[in-house]
């Protein structure tokens, strides 16, 4: 038996027993990707890639989200044109527990020392 195609839009993600805590670690280590994981992470929801506004060019701001889809820390879907970004809370939660919220609490802390949001 094969397996069903593989649209091209269908993006690769590590199934849950693959996700490695030192690539997440790495993914997290960038402050942009930190940004984005902290802000799905406060929405909860999944959010368009165009929702985040980062200063950087879009081929590095799809670079980021490279990053984060293949150490296992988002789930990239495709609806309709949009490209929709979810964070893998419980994956990472049954992996690693309390890691992601203790990143995100430091980083928090962190932005109220430096003065940012």
């Amino acid at each position: 038996m094969t397996s069903p195609a593989v649209s091209s839009r269908d993006l690769p993600h590590p199934a849950r027993e693959e996700i490695r805590l030192e690539g997440v670690l790495h993914a997290l280590s960038d402050p942009l990707r930190l940004h984005i994981v902290r802000e799905l992470a406060t929405v909860g929801d999944e959010l368009s890639c165009s929702h985040f506004d980062l200063p950087v060019t879009k081929s590095t701001t799809t670079h980021h989200f490279r990053v984060l889809r293949e150490s296992g820390v988002i789930r990239q879907i495709y609806r309709g044109t949009a490209k929709m970004n979810g964070l893998r809370r419980d994956d990472l939660d049954g992996l690693f527990p309390g890691l992601l919220d203790a990143l995100l609490d430091a980083a928090a802390r962190q932005a109220v020392r430096l003065g940012g949001a």
